[in-house]
């Protein structure tokens, strides 16, 4: 009955703007569904205003910078970059991240243990109000530029509430960018600074040079780490003078405090939106800047596959195709061998094999196996698909969509593309499927030639040219202040990018 009401409004819409646009057109199709969806294809106009000042390019400049050195890793073997790759959106290499105790390389031949997801993509962060694959950092207020309501993050950090009138205008970027140095699998590594977070790993230290904190970690704090952070960049004369252009405290004498870190961070991720893809022209009037397959295919995701069920566009979604809610989908379970070098987190579940997604966070068992929806923007750009990567080509990740549980249930990891250490490791896929989002419980039947435009506007209508590897490679700087050696970054030739 659902599925019925949504068809007949879906198709009034259509109607009523074929007679708008005088006739039966394909344009006239398109934007009465995007007209029904709310979808403008202004998003990205809406920055400045939204942030209440323009981006601090000073500022931003500071967090490339801190984002490609690895001087803010306790153990100088990884940063922001390493997972957050430029060739690939600032996003994922790799089916499962590849963390701390890497190989010094960004891109398909990174090797070391693995964590338990793929890194998402950092572009467009800037309009998404909750972050992260079980969305643990979020906004409650729905809106990342509002911060009345504070930020919420897991323990031990709670909830983060910037000063009143902060002329810094607060962002949830802003308090999130403070957490990847104290990520264990990410930057800061098991064993810690000698002599300055010791006490903090002592009481999880296994005598083999690793230590991984149990489930109930209620001793762990993060400000140890970030101290030591700290402390590597405050005795770091270049970062005191970088620092110090845009905080004049640290120019008077005082120290680089954490805060400054993260704001450099997220404004650095705020100059990386990239939301002007044929799909936003043609809803601005440009109806030659799509082609008549990704229209076409528009009119499926938008219509009668009704993908923007999840993937949603109006209000808090801010036009990002997510609606930002956690939702079980079923995507198969692969993990990494067991063994020493395979992985550095202990994944849930009798096996040692399955993720439990939300339920990490919120301790409830009717989150098992929930995800964030996952924003589809510039979708091209991503080598792998879901939140661990099962999938690496998107028309097997399309396909899977339209039968969910017929694609999981047949699911075989090497057939998948997924690198070999991921295929010998299934965890059980019934439990999952069992709680099947109602959304995706009957399948989606389309014809060849629809399932076609639908891949090509997924693929093309919704990519912004801006994003191509040429131009994010460019953001590589030459060298970093630090003068640690810079990770290498494959497919950033020196002809394709000019390093600034």
């Amino acid at each position: 009955m659902n599925r019925t009401i949504l068809r007949l409004s879906a198709l009034t819409a259509v109607l009523l703007a074929r007679a708008a646009w005088g006739g039966d057109s394909l344009d006239g199709d398109l934007a009465a569904l995007l007209r029904r969806a709310g979808f403008t294809g202004r998003i990205e106009s809406t920055l400045t205003a939204r942030l209440g000042r323009p981006v601090d390019t000073g500022l931003a400049d500071l967090g490339r910078l801190l984002w490609f050195d690895k001087l803010t890793g306790l153990h100088s073997d990884n940063t922001c970059a390493g997972c957050h790759v430029p060739i690939n959106g600032f996003g994922d290499t790799q089916s499962i991240a590849i963390g701390i105790q890497n190989s010094n390389v960004a891109g398909p031949h990174r090797a070391g243990p693995r964590n338990q997801r793929r890194t998402p993509m950092v572009i467009n962060a800037a309009f998404y109000p909750a972050l992260m694959w079980n969305g643990r950092f979020n906004a409650p207020s729905g809106d990342p530029f509002d911060n009345s309501k504070g930020f919420l993050f897991p323990p031990p950090e709670g909830v983060t509430r910037f000063p009143p009138f902060d002329p810094a205008h607060p962002h949830l970027l802003m308090a999130q960018g403070e957490m990847p140095p104290t990520e264990l699998t990410e930057a800061a590594g098991y064993t810690g600074t000698r002599g300055a977070i010791d006490p903090l790993f002592d009481q999880f230290d296994d005598g083999k040079g690793s230590a991984v904190p149990p489930p109930d970690s209620s001793g762990y704090r993060n400000d140890p780490i970030r101290q030591a952070v700290l402390d590597r960049l405050n005795h770091s004369p270049a970062y005191r003078r970088l620092f110090g252009l845009s905080f004049p405290q640290v120019a008077a004498g005082g120290t680089i405090d954490f805060t400054m870190f993260g704001r450099a961070i997220a404004e650095f991720e705020l100059t990386l939106v990239f939301a002007d893809a044929p799909l936003d022209r043609f809803a601005r009037g440009q109806t030659g800047a799509m082609t008549e397959s990704q229209k076409r295919g528009a009119i499926v995701f938008f219509g009668r596959a009704r993908c923007d069920g999840c993937h949603a566009v109006a209000g808090n979604a801010n036009e990002m195709f997510s609606d930002f809610q956690n939702h079980v989908i079923g995507a198969p379970q692969i993990a990494p061998l067991f063994g020493a070098g395979k992985g550095n987190v202990i994944f849930d579940g009798p096996g040692q094999d399955e993720d439990y997604g939300a339920e990490q966070i919120s301790g409830d068992p009717a989150d098992r196996y929930k995800f964030r929806t996952a924003p589809l923007r510039n979708l091209a750009l991503q080598p792998a698909f879901f939140h661990n990567g099962s999938y690496m080509r998107l028309d097997d990740a399309v396909r899977y969509h339209l039968d969910a549980r017929k694609a999981a249930s047949g699911y075989i990891a090497a057939a998948a593309g997924v690198a070999a250490d991921l295929t010998h490791r299934l965890g059980p896929i019934e439990p999952v499927l069992e709680r099947l989002d109602p959304l995706l419980a009957q399948p989606v039947d389309l014809s060849r030639e629809d399932f076609a435009d639908l891949v090509e506007f997924l693929r093309t209508g919704l990519l912004d040219e801006r994003a191509s590897a040429g131009n994010l490679c460019s953001m590589i700087p030459r060298s970093v202040p630090s003068g640690m050696p810079m990770i290498s970054f494959e497919g950033c030739h020196a002809a394709d990018r000019h390093p600034r």
